[in-house]
């Protein structure tokens, strides 16, 4: 096997354009995908970033395939169920982050289940948001093992159901291991790479693969980073938030570094695919105001907060609150210094992920397509399609139509139409400049009737849009019920 696999690095050194050409369907090999919270495109050294510090995610960026239009949902819940099912967010049920409307369908067949059927195993570290009532948790949809916090960052709560183990914060969380909850010590980041690392060290040397979903709440506010990444921004005079959001990314890269070089020191870079990603734009509020200096460089250069030339962040259904990295590394199997411009999505990952693995997508659940025709040889004509996308998160209770033509966008290859009023053509204008809706109206009809389509046909999937408020909160009444009883045992970090 590895005599084959030099074999064919071999040929992609010395023929480029013709590719890899062993096909990846069906290679099963290890998978783990990285996904940040509320990071977005632009904070990445190698997207153009003028001062931020990624060094392992530049060296990861080169030495990987990059998917340069990969798009997701404007809000971190709905791109999470997308990835766990490979369906538009709004047909699981998912069109808000809280208020019960966050819970992923149980009818679902989630991507750890699929992957189970071809032999993998799949841990989870970090960040689920996909519902805190306990038959909706990790370790009840296809998860082996699970190591999260609750709601959709720490220490958060809502009048719901959803929320995090009381008053818990950044350092030293609480944690739900398998479904009970412990005490750990450290910056919660460092702490989901270091289970990671730990349960992969324990899977490497089985004989079936396994899929490791590292999933951060950072960048997400409360924007707290650990002080010593922290400093270095309040020293050129950013606000405290500013620090906080800059210095997890900056920590975020640290551990990433801190993964590869265990993969690569383990032996298992030839035999592991990685993926690195976020789940929506840029948040704007940790990232400091577009437009408006926030610090000063040590040569006296004024900071600006920076978007990679893109309209919109999180939250918005522009480009820059969808468009995220997505940098996909097989050491000898899939191209390095590549890049793709077609468009993908969240949708695609499913697919992409049991087409390699050699799983069966779930009978008429799959909306989205493998990307590995894509990833084997960019130059494979590719079908065009249309993405939707909708902000969701109207009010509780009000009916789903009344928000139809507001806040959705229709994206093919070339334009974007952002509401009923603008078009922009994402070839000639990625920064979404000009309006062009009149220069195009057989455009605007044709975007226009698809989304209608689309949306009479998701509206009766939004199962969540008519479920009564949880008058309690279950990872704060589980926390009480353990606290009382066998208490809350400390954490042993794993040494590897």
């Amino acid at each position: 096997m590895v005599r084959g696999i030099l074999a064919v690095a071999i040929v992609a050194i010395l023929c480029p354009s013709q590719g890899f050409a062993e096909s990846l369907v069906g290679s099963k090999p290890n998978i783990i995908l990285v996904i940040t919270d509320d990071q977005g495109y632009a904070p990445v050294g190698r997207h153009g970033h003028p001062w931020i510090e990624t060094p392992n995610m530049d060296h990861f960026y080169d030495q990987s395939t990059r998917l340069t239009r990969f798009l997701v949902a404007p809000t971190c819940s709905p791109t999470r169920s997308a990835l766990m099912t490979g369906r538009h967010p709004m047909r699981n049920g998912v069109t808000h982050t809280i208020l019960e409307r966050e819970r992923m369908t149980l009818d679902a067949v989630t991507l750890p289940q699929a992957l189970k059927t071809a032999g993998y195993t799949s841990g989870i570290f970090g960040k689920w948001h996909l519902g805190d009532e306990d038959e909706y948790q990790p370790h009840h949809r296809g998860f082996d093992e699970a190591f999260i916090h609750g709601a959709g960052g720490i220490g958060q709560a809502y009048d719901c159901s959803c929320a995090d183990a009381p008053g818990n914060k950044y350092f030293d969380p609480v944690i739900k291991h398998n479904g009970s909850f412990v005490k750990t010590k450290g910056f919660c980041t460092d702490l989901f790479f270091s289970a990671a690392l730990g349960w992969i060290n324990e899977m490497k040397d089985k004989d079936e693969p396994f899929f490791a979903y590292i999933a951060t709440n950072a960048p997400h506010g409360p924007f707290i980073a650990p002080p010593e990444n922290a400093q270095r921004f309040l020293d050129l005079g950013f606000s405290e938030k500013e620090a906080g959001f800059y210095g997890m990314i900056e920590n975020i890269d640290e551990n990433l570094g801190r993964l590869l070089k265990q993969v690569d020191e383990w032996d298992l870079a030839n035999d592991t695919v990685v993926i690195f990603m976020s789940d929506n734009g840029m948040t704007g509020g940790g990232s400091g105001r577009l437009g408006k200096m926030i610090g000063t460089s040590p040569e006296g250069e004024k900071l600006y907060p920076y978007n990679a030339g893109m309209k919109g962040l999180k939250g918005s259904a522009d480009e820059g609150g969808v468009r995220v990295p997505f940098f996909i590394r097989w050491t000898g199997r899939i191209e390095e210094g590549k890049d793709i411009d077609r468009i993908a999505a969240h949708i695609d990952l499913f697919p992409t992920l049991t087409s390699l693995a050699g799983a069966e997508n779930p009978a008429g659940q799959v909306e989205g397509r493998s990307l590995l025709p894509l990833i084997e040889d960019s130059d494979e004509e590719w079908k065009g399609r249309l993405l939707f996308t909708h902000k969701g998160r109207w009010k509780t209770g009000e009916d789903p139509n009344e928000s139809q033509w507001g806040n959705f966008a229709v994206r093919n290859q070339r334009f974007r139409m952002v509401g009923k009023d603008a078009l922009y053509d994402m070839k000639k204008d990625p920064g979404q400049t000009s309006n062009v809706i009149d220069d195009h109206p057989e455009v605007v009809e044709r975007f226009t009737k698809a989304y209608d389509r689309w949306w009479k046909k998701t509206v009766p999937m939004m199962v969540n849009e008519s479920a009564p408020m949880l008058p309690y909160r279950p990872f704060h009444v589980q926390f009480e019920e353990q606290s009382t009883t066998v208490g809350i045992p400390e954490w042993k970090e794993p040494q590897f």
